[in-house]
Formats: structure tokens, sequence, C-alpha cells
């Protein structure tokens, strides 16, 4: 894999693989260069097709990349007869069968991946604020099914002091739980608010019993606008490529 590609830290069981891919390691140019994954920004579909097929050859495992929607919908990707195909339509992913990579792709939404201490299911979350705010961390964790140890990872994202949000935005975290307020503060323009989205997840994760949570603690090197040249950032470029953190058993 590329040496600037992020392998998580966590404490998953032997069996289970992770790695956030950077902006190294592809083909793309100019503001896609160059391991842009996303085949709906405007790159050219054949260098789109050239770096998921190295992010593949890299890890050994097939990546299933969604139709992420900023929901709540969670698909298991080995269920029933077949493997779900690239382009579904969900949030968040889950699969027990060995080689194949829950998938998120992201450009300033947090990715957060999950595995149970006994390495049986794997999973992983596109958490925007909507799908965070909707619930879809829990319906990620719900297919876990009660699994004792269920760990969690939180990659790159838009971090705290580059994430202005409108006061609904704050409103919606805090009809849910009161304590969510503690993850904002004022921003430079009146009615805004600086939201800290790896906070917010840390509390969700922590009120349905996940507490073994890694990664991502907010501060700048996790940050995607903050750091052009290793990660996508959407808010901070308009058109961008995308990243994507994957999560596989072997």
């Amino acid at each position: 894999m590329d040496a600037s590609w992020l392998v998580p830290e966590w404490p998953a069981p032997p069996n289970v693989r992770a790695v956030c891919t950077t902006r190294e390691g592809g083909v793309s140019p100019g503001r896609y260069a160059s391991l842009n994954l996303g085949d709906h920004v405007g790159d050219e579909p054949s260098h789109v097709a050239d770096n998921r097929n190295r992010l593949r050859a890299a890890i050994g495992a097939r990546p299933v990349f969604l139709q992420q929607v900023h929901g709540t919908g969670v698909v298991e990707l080995d269920a029933g007869p077949g493997i779900v195909n690239d382009g579904t339509a969900a949030d968040g992913c889950t699969a027990t069968a060995a080689g194949l990579a829950c998938t998120i792709m992201v450009a300033d939404c947090l990715p957060v991946l999950f595995t149970d201490e006994a390495g049986h299911r794997v999973a992983a979350a596109h958490a925007g604020w909507r799908g965070l705010a909707g619930g879809v961390l829990e319906q990620t964790v719900r297919a876990f099914d009660g699994a004792p140890g269920v760990i969690a990872w939180l990659g790159p994202c838009i971090g705290p002091k580059a994430f202005e949000v409108g006061a609904e935005v704050k409103a919606a975290f805090e009809a849910h739980a009161p304590e969510a307020a503690t993850c904002f503060r004022p921003g430079p323009a009146p009615g805004k608010w600086l939201a800290d989205l790896p906070a917010l997840a840390r509390q969700r994760l922590r009120a349905v019993g996940v507490e073994s949570i890694h990664g991502n603690d907010g501060s700048d090197t996790w940050c995607t606008v903050g750091n052009p040249s290793r990660f996508f950032s959407h808010r901070r470029d308009g058109i961008s490529g995308r990243f994507a953190a994957l999560v596989w058993k072997v």
C-alpha cells in the first residue's frame, strides 16, 4: 500500500484489516490528483477505474463502492445468494465474508469503520452531519446484533475549526441529545456555529454502548480542509476527488 495511506491504530482482531487512502497513489491529474476514487465528481472515468484497480490490488480484497446519499440506510454486502454491486444506494455497509471490503468515500464527511472483538463482522458508515443526526451510526451498530466488544475507528473529516454550520444543524443534534451542545462553539459569522463532527460521533457511539473508539480526535492533523496536500475537501475546493476508508476480513 502507498506509504501515505493511514492504517488505523485500533485493537482489531488479527483477521481484520483496515486502511484509509489519501490523495497519493493514483493517476488522476489536476484537482483530482492523484488517487480520486469517486466516479461522480467529473474525473475521467478511465482514471477512476485505474485508481480503483490500484486500490483493489494494494489491499488484496474487493472494495464495494456505495452510492452515498447522506441517509441512514445500511446494506449487508454478502446477504443472499450474491454480493451487492457497486452503486447500491446506502450510507453504511457490513459484511462477514472474507475478502469483501466495506468502503466509504469522503471529502469532508466522517468515515467510521467497525469490527467486533471476535472479528466476525466488519462495517463502515458515511457520517456527514445529516446522516449522523439521522442515526446512521446507530443503524450500523445494530448490524452487530448485540455482539460484545464493538470497536470503532473515526477517519479524517472536516475539523472543528473549519466546519461552520447554521443553527438548524445544532438544533437537530440537541433535539436528539442535549449534551450535543458541548460539541458546538460560536462561529465567526452571526448565527453560525463551528461543529465538532468527531466529538458528535463519539457521543452517539457511546450512547449505544460502543466504548472502544479510536482515530480522529478533532485535532488539526485529521482535518480534510486544513491538509490540502493529503486529503480531498469539497468544502475547501468546491470540485474535488474522493478518498476512501475501508475495512475487510482476511
